[in-house]
């Protein structure tokens, strides 16, 4: 039922936007820190590339069951929704508190970054790094404020400067005149890998692809959510790996992999070795903007989710909508706690098990999808899964998989995150029952 007592959603996003949610979602600073990870796992040019493309393929396959959960549900709060729907209201609980306090701490750790490239740049070095991000956090939830459209229009210009600027980074690295690319020399020389390695740059890149369900979440906005959300989710998705494959080649092309391994910024340094010391301030412009995008897509979706937990429960205020679409109490209740946790620095609790959620909430949106066809065969479906239930099987097994390496990398973070995360659902549970 629904209880929701102060306006709706509005139905006013259409496909770009999708696409744009997706991409500024996936592609932040990321990809900029991550490949020297990867490369420290893997140290191996062909095996480099491989994972990153394996990945994306993997993210394809695991986003049709979100795919056919959203056009099915058609309701907002991305995987909470989808296991309230199938589980129940306290699998759905947890799996909404997880999913809002992983991303509130994103928010936080990127608004610290965002203050500490200002001050690289020599902006702002008189303001405290913390204060720095607090204002980016308020400046993204003071665009917010002005409604679904202006939000949706301002992700949409973001992504598309962002993914401009890479494309004139990956051009100036391929085209730069240099000697013979690395990619073309001999493979008998690099380190052998190993099992934890891998696990090690799987886990990195796991985390530079979360993102992609991002169209999802706004089942009730987008104008045509039968079709745009497929359209978004899974153009959205080639399009950022086939950015992430090209990127690193072009990385590859200019450093050894024993080299990105011992970098903190692989892009600044891969455009340094070939442009010299100017080179540092244009990646650092390009991290800034994939940093402002990625902060505003997680400030526009996860009041949403406060939202749909709330118009579920039916708390008063949070479950309001303003006329132009904004829920705009759980607005101010994302930004702020994102603001605190920017401010006092606790964020890296949230991120140490981050992962480790996040492919928790996988297996359990697999589960979904398999559970509704058998609990639900009736609902209208306006896009299935082909070769069903494979996908979600497949995606089950490597979500699970993963999971079972994350714990085994280390178990005393994991475990803490899930007991955090339990101890905190069942006591909202308790409070809103």
């Amino acid at each position: 039922m629904d209880r929701n007592q102060g306006g709706h959603l509005l139905r006013v996003l259409g496909v770009a936007f999708g696409i744009a949610v997706v991409i500024g979602g996936m592609v932040g600073q990321g990809i900029l820190r991550t490949p020297g990870l990867v490369a420290q796992g893997a140290p191996h040019p062909t095996v480099i590339i491989a994972l990153w493309a394996a990945a994306g393929l993997f993210a394809l396959i695991d986003s049709m069951s979100t795919v056919e959960l959203a056009t099915s549900i058609r309701k907002t709060g991305g995987p909470y929704i989808f296991v309230r729907t199938a589980f129940g209201r306290l699998a759905g609980l947890g799996i909404g508190i997880t999913d809002w306090l992983a991303n509130v701490g994103t928010i936080g750790f990127v608004a610290v970054v965002f203050g500490e490239y200002l001050h690289r740049l020599g902006i702002g070095t008189s303001v405290p790094i913390a204060a720095l991000g607090v204002g980016l956090i308020a400046l993204i939830g003071f665009i917010q404020w002005f409604g679904t459209r202006v939000a949706g229009r301002s992700q949409e210009i973001g992504s598309a400067i962002k993914a401009v600027l890479f494309c004139i980074l990956i051009g100036a690295l391929f085209l730069a005149p240099r000697g013979e690319p690395v990619l073309a020399g001999p493979l008998a020389t690099t380190p052998s890998l190993s099992l934890m390695g891998v696990i090690v740059a799987v886990r990195a890149i796991f985390g530079t692809y979360a993102g992609w369900n991002g169209a999802a979440y706004f089942c009730e906005e987008v104008r045509n959510p039968t079709r745009d959300i497929v359209r978004a989710t899974f153009v959205g998705i080639a399009l950022v790996t086939s950015l992430y494959v090209v990127v690193n080649i072009a990385f590859l092309s200019v450093m050894t992999p024993a080299e990105m391994a011992e970098s903190n910024l692989v892009a600044a340094d891969a455009a340094t070795k070939v442009f010299g010391a100017s080179a540092n301030t244009f990646v650092t412009a390009v991290s800034l903007i994939s940093l402002v995008t990625i902060t505003n897509v997680i400030v526009m979706i996860f009041p949403r989710v406060v939202f749909a937990i709330a118009r579920d429960a039916g708390i008063p205020g949070l479950n309001r909508v303003a006329a132009n679409g904004t829920p705009r109490l759980a607005l101010l209740v994302t930004v702020g706690a994102g603001a605190l946790l920017a401010t006092v620095g606790v964020y890296d609790i949230l991120l140490a098990f981050s992962s480790s959620l996040l492919v928790l909430m996988g297996v359990a949106v697999n589960l979904a999808a398999i559970v509704l066809r058998r609990k639900e065969p009736d609902l209208e479906r306006p896009w299935k899964m082909p070769l069903f239930p494979l996908p979600a099987l497949l995606a089950l097994v490597v979500n699970a998989s993963l999971l079972v390496a994350f714990i085994i990398g280390d178990p005393a973070t994991v475990l803490k995150g899930f007991a955090l995360m339990a101890a905190l659902t069942v006591a909202a549970y308790l409070l809103i029952r």
